[in-house]
């Protein structure tokens, strides 16, 4: 079962390839660009577009002369894609935190280890 259930219906099968995405609108069309990052060699698309037609609704403007206006509004479908995306996105930022945070504690590591390393020799030395 994938963590990301809309995606997987769009075909995205392997979301840790995607590198970014768009969102933009053309008339009354949401249109979700994703880009992969994708391996050399591979004969994938490296980005791909998902249209999803807005949704029309009718609203009564004025009750008493019962005039109405048209508003179009973003699928549910579309929605909940651009917010799996979001949580895509987000961890792999928090992921990104954790790994700079590994990499100082390495860092630091080492500095201590270069430290006791020469406390020795010079105890060595004096012997």
């Amino acid at each position: 079962m994938s963590n990301y259930p809309n995606l997987a219906k769009m075909g995205i099968h392997h979301p840790e390839e995607i590198s970014k995405f768009a969102v933009y609108t053309v008339g009354n069309t949401d249109i979700l660009q994703i880009t992969y990052d994708r391996k050399k060699g591979s004969l994938l698309a490296e980005s791909r577009r998902y249209k999803f037609p807005q949704v029309k609704h009718t609203v009564m403007v004025d009750g008493g002369t019962d005039k109405a206006q048209s508003l179009f509004e973003s699928t549910q479908a579309f929605r909940d894609a651009l917010h799996e995306l979001e949580q895509l996105q987000l961890a792999r930022e928090q992921g990104k935190g954790k790994k700079a945070a590994l990499v100082e504690e390495i860092r630091q590591l080492e500095e201590e280890i270069a430290c006791r390393i020469e406390y020795i020799r010079e105890l060595a030395e004096k012997l």
